[in-house]
C-alpha cells in the first residue's frame, strides 16, 4: 500500500481553502462553489503535487478573467447559458471533477504513472479550452455554424461553432501543456518527453472541446422559451417563464457535458501518453 503523504494533503487543504475563499470574496464562486473548489483543490494539491495545482488556479484564473472580459457586450448571449456569472458546486465538479479524480488515482496508486499524469493534464486543457472556445468565441463576428450540419446558427447556440472559437480552445489548451511541459521539466523530466505534453494537451483539450459542442449540437437537453421567443440551455428562463424541451435529453444538462468533454480529453491524453512515452 502507498504511503499517503499527509503534510501534502493538509497543505492542499489549505491552499485550496484560501483560494476559494478569495475566490468567492471576488464574486467568482457561489458558496456551494466554495465547497466544490475546496474538494477538487485539496485532491489535485494534495495528490498530484504545486505543480498540478498549479495547472488548477490557472485555469481558474484564466476563466474567471474571461468570463469578465467584455462582460456587457456578452450579456444578451449568456442568456441562452444554463448558467452564468459565479461558479457553483455543480460547475466546479463539472469542470475539475475528472482532474480531481485522476489525482486521487495517480496519489493512491504510489508510482508516478506517465499515463495519468497525460490524463490530467488533457482533463485540465480540456476544461481551459471549452472555456475560453465559450467565452471568447461568442465575440466573434464571424456566424457560428452547427457543428454537425454546418448551418449558420445564432452566437450561443449549443452546438455552434466559429474559427475564432476553436482558435482559442486551441490556445486555451496550449498554455496548460505549455506549462505542464515547463514544470515537469524543472522537475527533472526528460526535455524530450515533458515536451510532448503541448502538442497532447493541445490535440486532447481541442478534441475534447468540440466534443463537448457535438454533445451540445445532439444530445444536450435544449429548450425554448415562447415568452421571449428564444433557445436556451436553462428549464426556467431568466424572464421566469418555463421553457419547453425542443431537443435532446432532460437529463444531460451542461455541466454533464462539460464533465464528458473533460473525460474525453483526459483519455486522449492519457492514450496518447502510454504511447508515446516507453
Amino acid at each position: 500500500m502507498p504511503t499517503l503523504d499527509l503534510v501534502q494533503i493538509v497543505t492542499g487543504l489549505i491552499l485550496s481553502s484560501l483560494i476559494a475563499w478569495l475566490a468567492y470574496r471576488r464574486v467568482a464562486l457561489t458558496k456551494s462553489g466554495v465547497a466544490g473548489a475546496i474538494l477538487t483543490g485539496t485532491a489535485i494539491f494534495g495528490f498530484g503535487g504545486l505543480d498540478w495545482g498549479v495547472l488548477l488556479i490557472v485555469f481558474f484564473v484564466s476563466s474567471s478573467l474571461l468570463t469578465r472580459y467584455r462582460e456587457s457586450a456578452k450579456a444578451q448571449v449568456a442568456e441562452q447559458f444554463a448558467k452564468g456569472g459565479p461558479r457553483d458546486l455543480q460547475q466546479a465538479l463539472a469542470n475539475g471533477g475528472m482532474a480531481a479524480l485522476i489525482a486521487l488515482v495517480y496519489g493512491l496508486t504510489g508510482t508516478a504513472s506517465m499515463p495519468l499524469l497525460f490524463a490530467f493534464v488533457g482533463a485540465m486543457a480540456e476544461a481551459n479550452a471549452d472555456t475560453w472556445a465559450t467565452e471568447l468565441g461568442i465575440l466573434s463576428k464571424e456566424t457560428p455554424r452547427m457543428i454537425t450540419t454546418r448551418k449558420p446558427v445564432a452566437a450561443g447556440t449549443s452546438g455552434g461553432v466559429t474559427w475564432d472559437g476553436t482558435g482559442a480552445a486551441l490556445a486555451g489548451a496550449m498554455l496548460i501543456g505549455g506549462l505542464a511541459a515547463l514544470f515537469r521539466w524543472l522537475a527533472g523530466m526528460p526535455a524530450n518527453t515533458a515536451a510532448m505534453l503541448l502538442p497532447v494537451a493541445a490535440l486532447a483539450g481541442t478534441a475534447g472541446a468540440l466534443a463537448d459542442s457535438l454533445l451540445g449540437a445532439t444530445v444536450q437537453g435544449i429548450y425554448y422559451c415562447d415568452a421571449c421567443g428564444k433557445e436556451t440551455e436553462r428549464e426556467l428562463h431568466r424572464c421566469g417563464n418555463r421553457t419547453r424541451l425542443v431537443r435532446g435529453w432532460r437529463a444531460l444538462n451542461n455541466d454533464w457535458v462539460n464533465l464528458i468533454g473533460t473525460l474525453v480529453g483526459a483519455v486522449v491524453a492519457g492514450g496518447l501518453g502510454a504511447l508515446l512515452v516507453q
